[in-house]
């Protein structure tokens, strides 16, 4: 049967749809007809939106419930034609259908959450459409009883526990705010999101967020454990300054403080053994003499780093040796000033080592002799430092 057939009287052809909307039959031959010849899910899609608009107008006082069942119907079968293709309308599919279901009533919402695997993705799943079931707005407008809430809320909470367990990465922030308001679900989320990240299912980036959501909520063990991990997984070589991590390095050696010395100890190794960026390491440092001191960051850190962050101060002389040598190989004359400027950074950096001045001299001569052909560059280097 073509689509201009039976299929379309319920949005095509006004006078039919009045008459469908009054005879039951004839409704569920055309829904059959449209599930059964139709192809395109965009014209399905189509087709559902004027079958919804008919069933459910604005300043309508009541809805045409067998319409609005015929709407739903045809949302599903989009729904589950999508699933595992690339369409462009998805977003606005999942989205429909969610407030189709709301339109349908509280069953409909139920069931979308309960087979969610047919028709969404673990993160359509754990985004608009748990979002949606557990929305103030969605309460009001169905007027659902405080235990009617509770059992969509549960029916939610247990969507994204299984979203989150399919899908780590693309469901564990989501999944948390979800169950936030049951202790049990909360911490069953939490046990999820921490297995897969134990088994490497999550990217540092990731790892940072949710260690993040997790301080946000009062939990900080449970961040510094997840920003534990996404040290560990995290690498940033000697060029990567404004690597997007830098902010989250940061924010976890901060994090480790405030816990405390073991905590600091811990997480001090893996910045050494995974950062070589000189530049990261001298201002982690510098924030933690400042904040070992005890003052302010507008003051200047204590000259000497207290022990515990020797092996950091380290590190930093390194990076920046082996950097400045790294970045003359390849260097051209419109970056002559910005090594200039990197060299008086470091210096400033092996300032704080007890005999970091005469490194300094000694890298110094070390690159005059090795690159005196750049006469331009050297001489800037006199220049700025002797």
């Amino acid at each position: 049967m073509p689509l201009g057939a039976n299929a379309m009287f319920l949005a095509a052809d006004p006078p039919r749809t009045r008459a469908a909307r009054g005879n039951p039959g004839r409704l569920r031959a055309a829904l059959a007809a449209a599930q059964r010849h139709v192809r395109s899910a965009a014209q399905l899609f189509r087709l559902a939106q004027d079958a919804l608009r008919h069933a459910a107008p604005p300043d309508a006082p009541h809805h045409h419930r067998d319409l609005l069942a015929a709407a739903f119907e045809l949302g599903l079968q989009v729904l589950r034609m999508t699933l595992s293709s690339v369409n462009w309308r998805r977003r606005e599919m999942v989205r429909w259908l969610v407030t189709c279901a709301t339109e349908l009533g509280l069953d409909a919402l139920l069931s979308i959450m309960q087979n969610w695997y047919e028709l969404f993705t673990p993160t359509e799943a754990t985004g608009p459409v748990a979002a949606a079931a557990m929305s103030h707005a969605t309460a009001l407008r169905l007027g659902l009883s405080f235990e009617q809430q509770e059992k969509l809320s549960t029916c939610a909470r247990s969507l994204a526990l299984q979203c989150a367990a399919k899908d780590p990465p693309g469901c564990a922030l989501s999944a948390l705010s979800v169950c936030e308001g049951s202790a049990d679900a909360f911490e069953a989320a939490c046990a999820a999101v921490g297995g897969a990240a134990a088994r490497g299912a999550l990217a540092s980036s990731q790892l940072f967020a949710v260690a993040r959501y997790m301080e946000q909520r009062g939990q900080p063990a449970r961040a510094m454990r997840l920003a534990t991990l996404a040290m560990r997984n995290l690498h940033l070589h000697y060029n990567q300054d404004s690597h997007p991590a830098i902010a989250d390095i940061h924010w976890a050696v901060a994090l480790a403080h405030s816990l405390g010395r073991a905590e600091l100890q811990a997480m001090l190794p893996l910045l050494v053994k995974n950062v070589q960026c000189a530049p990261v390491l001298s201002d982690v440092l510098r924030r933690c003499c400042v904040a070992a001191a005890g003052c302010s960051r507008a003051r200047p850190p204590p000259p000497r780093p207290p022990t515990p962050l020797r092996p950091l101060l380290e590190a930093a002389l390194r990076a920046y040796a082996s950097t400045t040598h790294a970045r003359l190989a390849h260097i051209s004359p419109r970056h002559y000033a910005d090594f200039v400027d990197f060299l008086g950074k470091a210096r400033d950096t092996f300032a704080l080592a007890h005999d970091g001045p005469h490194q300094f001299a000694a890298l110094l001569q070390e690159i005059k002799l090795k690159y005196k052909g750049k006469k331009k560059l050297m001489f800037l280097v006199k220049e700025r430092f002797g």
